[in-house]
């Protein structure tokens, strides 16, 4: 269908994000419309009624842009990856682990300054809080602005790995960005964990729906780590506590 290996990379990439997206849409319907989960709500509250469709058209740009400037950006950078068929399982376990750990450490201090800087958290972080208590496609109800500042955590990572000699294979950025967009509807999803609390430092839905509710603290997205180092972390405990 595609002439040439740089259109096939980027049109694959954009249809895989479009995919996610699209995943997204329906598991916040699953989510805010099926009354098997309202038992199992963090913050045990309904949704406003018409809030998805409110929020679909900053959604709907969001993701247009997103997949715009991917499909442009890969097009261009597509010498930056390995493009050699499918390698080991554990490089390409290390390599999503490498762009993983990367991302959510420039988004936790990317994230701590949106909420440090006052202009910014109310000019433009404070979009996404609006969202107190979010539902999967709301990790993409953002403003535009922190929406493209937010993408270059694993493009970083991308460009380190090239300039180091060992550029991150295609399955491996795939495998990323399906991870990625799933956990991010996750921790977006108000729906209590079953399984993601028992693997040590990765960050339940709990932590960042906690971020949504009381927005200083659990910076981080992916990871428990920086969130510990920096003693930026609040735990459901200690809200109770400061409630008695």
């Amino acid at each position: 269908m595609f002439e040439s290996p740089e259109l096939q990379f980027a049109a694959i990439t954009v249809l895989l994000t479009f995919s996610l997206f699209l995943f997204g849409f329906i598991h916040s319907l699953i989510v805010m419309y099926v009354p098997f989960f309202e038992n199992r709500r963090i913050q045990g509250k309904n949704y406003k009624v018409g809030l998805l469709w409110k929020r679909m058209p900053l959604i709907g740009l969001n993701a247009f842009l997103l997949l715009t400037i991917n499909f442009v950006g890969l097009y261009f950078g597509y010498d930056f990856f390995n493009h050699d068929g499918l390698p080991a399982w554990w490089i390409i376990l290390l390599q999503v682990l490498f762009i993983i750990f990367l991302d959510d450490s420039y988004f936790y201090f990317y994230h701590k300054f949106l909420h440090d800087n006052k202009w910014a958290l109310r000019n433009i972080h404070g979009v996404h809080h609006q969202a107190i208590m979010p539902f999967p496609l709301e990790y993409i109800y953002v403003h535009p602005l922190e929406w493209f500042m937010g993408t270059f955590g694993p493009f970083l990572a991308i460009f380190v790995a090239f300039a180091f000699g060992l550029p991150i294979n295609q399955w491996a950025f795939w495998l990323y960005i399906i991870i990625r967009n799933l956990h991010e509807s996750d921790i977006h999803s108000g729906i209590k964990t079953r399984f993601m609390n028992k693997i040590p430092f990765l960050a339940p839905a709990e932590h960042h729906d906690l971020h949504h509710s009381r927005p200083f603290g659990n910076y981080a997205s992916t990871f428990l780590i920086w969130d510990r180092v920096f003693a930026t972390e609040i735990k459901s405990e200690d809200v109770k506590k400061k409630k008695r």
